[in-house]
């Protein structure tokens, strides 16, 4: 399987310091062989290539009649308006669409909007929301006839996922699990906490997803790191940086894959049973590193971070703290997702709705960059599938969400993606406060 990396990284190559790494055989229990293990020559640019820059967006907000743009015969909608940071969707089985409100809290987010001399919609500060909104669109015409509060009095709920009638969530410090029945609109009660998770640390990394297998007897558990890369020391990123494994009810934690800087999103592959995770890359590198990636999650093993990053690559902030037995096992990422890009959602496409090109497919919701001298991401990208693996490159889907590249103006910041039952793909849109659809 090829390993692709981005244009950029290319035309740097006369910078680069250039490294062979082979990635390891991804066969596995929970996976798919990959038969493509040979060994790959990269192109990323040496560290410090470029200066690290503080390049924050300003969000002004989108006006009336103005909307992302997707491909010709597409049409993007608003699907719900006047949200507090929808940060992540799930559909329930019978349609309902359910969206975590939530963002950094108030006293986090006020130190960093002061350290960023107080930039208007340089981030999305304020109390978080803390609540699960319910969307329900009866007669499937793209506006919800039922808007309620499904869950509340959370602490920045996340993940969320339904296993029979159990409803799961995932706050930053821990899942609960909540009685459900079809067609609940509220959920009340502070349901049963199954597994405390690790919380406070670095601001942007308080997001915890869950998924479940297809049995449906385990839940995979996505925990990012406290730091940019251990600065503050391994001895604050217990049971972080990685993704976990547990049972239904809370008990039996493993570490599924490890040195996963953010790794967020969270899917299966269709007609695999491999898991994939779209993975967040650490900051103050040079403008083209570290990329983000999409990978497929090989169980029991180790990404890099904090040592290393595309393989073998050493991380120079490590010097004296390095751990090469770790490093020479480093597994190399699947696909690029470009340097800074925060691509933080994913969902394979398993509908119908969308032109033919787009089954199989994985939508990356990229919420945008603040470490790059110019903006990158403030977009949603598709990545072509055959045969459970990428098939090409990241192509453009959702553009529009930059007003002015110049001025580091946007409209909004795409996260979560989610496939509604009609088949339209729903975007959340955190900063603009808005769930985009498009059929």
């Amino acid at each position: 399987m090829r390993k692709y990396l981005p244009a950029a990284a290319i035309v740097l190559l006369s910078l680069a310091a250039c490294h062979n790494a082979t990635k390891p055989d991804q066969s596995s229990a929970d996976s798919t062989t990959h038969t493509d293990t040979t060994a790959q020559t990269d192109s990323l640019p040496a560290p410090y290539a470029t200066k690290s820059s503080k390049n924050y967006s300003n969000v002004l907000g989108w006006h009336e009649g103005n909307t992302p743009v997707a491909p010709q015969g597409l049409t993007v909608t608003a699907f719900a308006t006047d949200l507090k940071n929808p940060r992540w969707m799930y559909v329930l089985p019978n349609g309902d669409v359910l969206v975590a409100e939530s963002s950094t809290h108030d006293d986090v987010g006020k130190k960093v909007k002061d350290a960023v001399s107080g930039r208007a919609g340089s981030g999305n500060f304020g109390n978080s929301a803390d609540r699960i909104t319910l969307l329900r669109d009866n007669d499937r015409d793209g506006i919800p006839e039922v808007r309620t509060t499904f869950l509340k009095e959370l602490n920045q709920p996340f993940g969320m996922l339904l296993l029979d009638k159990t409803f799961y969530v995932a706050n930053t410090d821990g899942i609960l699990q909540f009685s459900y029945k079809n067609g609940d609109t509220v959920i009340s009660g502070q349901g049963k906490k199954i597994l405390d998770l690790p919380a406070g640390g670095y601001n942007n990394h308080w997001t915890r997803n869950i998924i479940s297998n297809v049995a449906g007897n385990k839940i995979y558990v996505s925990v990012g790191s406290g730091s940019n890369n251990a600065e503050h020391g391994m001895e604050n990123e217990q049971r972080r940086a990685n993704i976990l494994v547990i049972n239904t009810d809370g008990s039996g934690e493993k570490i599924y894959a490890s040195g996963l800087r953010n790794p967020v999103g969270m899917d299966w592959a269709p007609g695999t049973q491999t898991l994939w995770t779209a993975v967040n890359e650490r900051d103050e590198l040079g403008d083209e590193l570290v990329p983000d990636y999409l990978t497929s999650v090989k169980e029991g093993g180790f990404y890099g971070w904090p040592y290393s990053y595309w393989g073998q690559h050493p991380d120079p902030t490590m010097e004296g703290k390095q751990q090469p037995e770790l490093v020479n096992k480093a597994i190399v990422p699947d696909l690029s997702l470009g340097a800074h890009t925060a691509s933080l959602g994913l969902a394979f496409y398993k509908g119908k709705a969308l032109p033919e090109k787009y089954r199989n497919g994985a939508f990356i919701g990229q919420h945008g960059s603040w470490n790059r001298s110019t903006l990158s991401g403030y977009k949603v990208v598709f990545v072509p599938f055959k045969n459970g693996n990428p098939a090409g490159q990241p192509e453009d889907f959702l553009t529009g969400f930059i007003a002015d590249a110049d001025k580091s103006e946007v409209y909004g910041r795409p996260v979560g993606i989610a496939v509604a039952t009609d088949g339209a793909l729903l975007v959340a849109d955190d900063a603009g406060n808005t769930i985009w659809r498009v059929k």
